[in-house]
């Protein structure tokens, strides 16, 4: 096989920096970082990974601790489940070469550790950049954006070493890069993207610090380029290293929180003007209708879920009213009662990365089911709300067409 060039070396302002590009799960990788920080002996090494991961990399037990309840209520129920699906297919890609994610990351940091060389994180926090990529994402992105994560996550073809160190590839990056733009260019933005910049800022700040003359970034080699093209700015003083405005949420524009209440309003406005113009029959008729699709469609996402009957009463009975608030969903209702009635056990987290690669796995892990209930009864809320809101519409127009005509 044709030796991959994974390594990217800079001399800028007098700093030599080196770029380490890996595959996450390679076992050629791990040897390249541990070959590479031997040899070279930088003053400091940069890992692609925040506090958070770093903390998790070293805690095998953490999601022992993992509160479903408080997940769902601080409203993270999408990107918990985005997460756990990401994690698993990394998990399966080593498990054919016999690596585990971040082992790279850990050998990294390890000889770092044995040649007291100090080690940076030098990553975004993955809960800001998983809410920043749900923040710019519309309704419909979110769902296509899980789906095809749920779909590589339950892909069952087994991934080659070789293909695995291919990933390392320029032209192979960049066949997946081009490819993720295409399909989702708000999420490619916010995970490549602007990533790229945040790890060259930090890359630049780590190896300011003090008398640093060098370091070594370990970083996916899909960064490589991007970080690269960043740094050669900074220390052309065209960009500095302030990260502040991609390290929160987006503020909501005010067009679109008005539009959020506009719909719910325009929606009661109608069925009101069911009944004042069209009387008790016509205004009931209206009002059965939100009911009836809201809370009929709820209840099948969370009974197809496999929740427990109270879940399904829930989503039923919730739906037609969190269709009319912007501010909740009756996902998050739905899914607390789910996680009250069968609570998550110690061995449900124990297994959740193997479990979430299959359908099965969804059913049996009452973690996973919990967070199958808050998605399915969310989609179903949806398309209650958006037929619902299309027969009132429909049936109103209907009404005052009739009513002029006579």
């Amino acid at each position: 096989m044709e030796k991959i060039v994974s390594q990217i070396n800079l001399n800028l302002n007098g700093k030599e920096i080196l770029l380490l590009g890996t595959a996450h799960v390679s076992q050629a990788s791990c040897d390249e970082v541990k070959a590479a920080i031997i040899e070279k002996k930088p003053d400091v090494v940069a890992i692609e990974l925040d506090e958070q991961r770093f903390a998790s990399l070293n805690d095998s037990e953490s999601w022992k601790n993992l509160d479903i309840i408080k997940v769902l209520k601080e409203k993270k129920g999408f990107l918990l489940l985005a997460n756990l699906v990401l994690a698993s297919f990394q998990k399966r890609m080593g498990a054919t070469v016999g690596v585990k994610p971040g082992d790279e990351m850990r050998a990294g940091i390890e000889v770092a550790k044995e040649l007291s060389i100090p080690c940076e994180m030098v990553d975004r926090p993955i809960q800001m950049t998983l809410r920043r990529a749900w923040a710019k994402n519309s309704g419909y992105g979110k769902m296509k954006l899980l789906s095809a994560l749920l779909a590589s996550a339950m892909e069952k073809e087994e991934v080659s070493g070789e293909e695995i160190e291919n990933l390392k590839s320029k032209s192979e990056m960049d066949g997946m890069m081009n490819e993720l733009a295409e399909f989702m260019p708000e999420v490619k933005t916010v995970l490549i993207d602007e990533r790229d910049f945040y790890l060259a800022a930090h890359i630049w700040e780590a190896v300011q610090r003090g008398e640093r003359k060098s370091v070594i970034a370990v970083l996916g080699a899909g960064h490589l380029p991007g970080v690269q093209a960043h740094l050669e700015k900074i220390a052309r003083n065209e960009e500095n290293t302030d990260t502040e405005a991609i390290s929160s949420l987006p503020k909501k524009k005010a067009g679109a929180k008005i539009i959020g209440w506009l719909i719910p309003i325009f929606i009661i406005a109608l069925i009101a003007a069911g009944f004042v113009f069209g009387g008790m029959k016509k205004g009931a008729d209206l009002l059965g209708s939100w009911v009836l699709w809201n809370a009929v469609l709820a209840g099948i996402g969370a009974l197809i879920a496999g929740g427990h009957p109270l879940t399904v009463l829930m989503a039923a009975v919730g739906a037609p009213f969190t269709s009319l608030c912007p501010l909740v969903g009756v996902g998050m209702f739905a899914g607390i009662v789910q996680a009250f009635i069968c609570k998550p056990k110690v061995r449900d987290m124990e297994s959740v990365m193997d479990d979430v690669s299959s359908l099965r796995g969804f059913y049996k892990n009452r973690l996973l089911r919990v967070l199958l209930v808050f998605f399915l009864s969310s989609i179903g809320s949806s398309i209650g709300t958006f037929v619902g809101g299309s027969s009132i519409v429909v049936s109103i127009v209907s009404f005052f067409k009739g009513l002029f005509a006579k």
